[in-house]
């Protein structure tokens, strides 16, 4: 499939003034991606959980615009004020995205957009954010094109998103989403992630994710400049196969339900982004002591309580606590008597796996 496929054909409905509204989850990567090319392609593939209570809801309201003004027009109000900080990253996502979105000068644009989690955080609050725009105004040309398919819709919005934050791809569907081209996984793209179209064991339906908020500032190095890092990093080549070969040996796991070896190589690809980020030039550290506190007592418990609660990071310092289902309460004991002291006043973000955004 190439690009094209998501150029519109003709509108058959017209459209003035009106709203639409989504909710959008974040998503953790389980294999990786770090290292972009082109308009944000992977240069390796990728495997996520789609969360369920860590979610930007977005209203999108639409007015006709009359003027013939060739700008993007729109303001952003994050929780119920205007905040022009957020424009930047809006308007380059409106451009790379017109020519498969002509509409979009056409109409003046109100973005109302608030998360159900902390701002800055360290949640991929890019993900959800830029995902819920790409499904409103997939909403939006599905009123002009009465006749679209859910498949072409999730997958274009999917295509869209990606354009705004390459993890923002992941988060139009659920539970387990595939995005890059992977040899093992049938359907699997660069221009949008799918659902993972394989068996996958009970032991990892409604797996568990407690993000534990170590640091809620803004990250020294945002993901942008990290990733553009790998560029001329030396290890880049072996980081992506080394993704790419760990995505193909959770196949099999996933079938099986073995949790045991699922640890192996969702905590070494949490240490593997980071140490690619430690050997980058200019090199930087996002974890922080407690960051190595909690990893430290999460690899203590498990081993005396012979547990399969593990950890995985994302680019940050917060850390997410993933554990099956059946170990919920022992697990959550665990976290709230030895591990919320190391996060930042005590707050954590208990969550699950989720099935995808969901139309308000």
């Amino acid at each position: 499939m190439k690009e094209s496929h998501f150029f519109p054909e003709k509108y058959l409905q017209s459209l003035k003034n009106g709203s639409v509204t989504w909710q959008s989850p974040s998503n953790i990567a389980l294999v990786k991606y770090w290292g972009k090319y082109g308009q944000q392609y992977p240069k390796n593939a990728s495997i996520s959980f789609t969360l369920n209570h860590c979610n930007t809801i977005t209203e999108l309201k639409y007015f006709l615009n009359e003027s013939n003004d060739q700008s993007f027009d729109f303001e952003v109000f994050f929780e119920g004020i205007k905040t022009d900080a957020f424009k930047p990253k809006i308007e380059a996502f409106f451009e790379r995205i017109e020519q498969y979105i002509p509409f979009l000068k056409q109409f003046r644009f109100e973005i109302h957009t608030s998360n159900t989690f902390p701002h800055s955080s360290g949640i991929a609050s890019s993900a959800s954010g830029m995902s819920a725009i790409a499904l409103c105004i997939m909403s939006m040309e599905k009123l002009m094109q009465p006749e679209m398919t859910e498949t072409y819709f999730n997958q274009k919005a999917s295509f869209l998103a990606r354009l705004g934050s390459g993890s923002a791809c992941r988060s139009i569907e659920g539970d387990l989403i595939v995005w890059g081209e992977h040899k093992k996984i049938e359907g699997s793209s660069q221009l949008f992630g799918i659902q993972y179209p394989y068996k996958v064991h009970d032991n990892f339906k409604n797996y568990q994710d407690t993000i534990l908020l170590v640091d809620k500032g803004e990250k020294q190095v945002s993901s942008t400049v990290g990733h553009n890092l790998m560029i001329d990093h030396p290890f880049a080549e072996q980081r992506f196969q080394q993704a790419n070969e760990n995505l193909s040996k959770l196949i099999p796991i996933l079938e099986q339900g073995d949790i045991s070896e699922f640890i192996k190589i969702v905590e070494s690809e949490a240490l593997s982004l980071h140490t690619m980020m430690m050997t980058s030039m200019p090199y930087f550290i996002l974890m922080k002591p407690n960051t190595l506190e909690i990893i430290n007592r999460i690899w203590a418990y498990r081993k005396k309580q012979n547990s399969h609660v593990c950890f995985t990071l994302d680019a940050g310092a917060n850390v997410h606590v993933l554990y099956p289902e059946k170990e919920k309460v022992n697990v959550q004991t665990f976290i709230k008597n030895e591990l919320a002291s190391f996060c930042k006043n005590g707050e954590y973000i208990i969550d699950q796996v989720g099935f995808g955004a969901i139309q308000k």
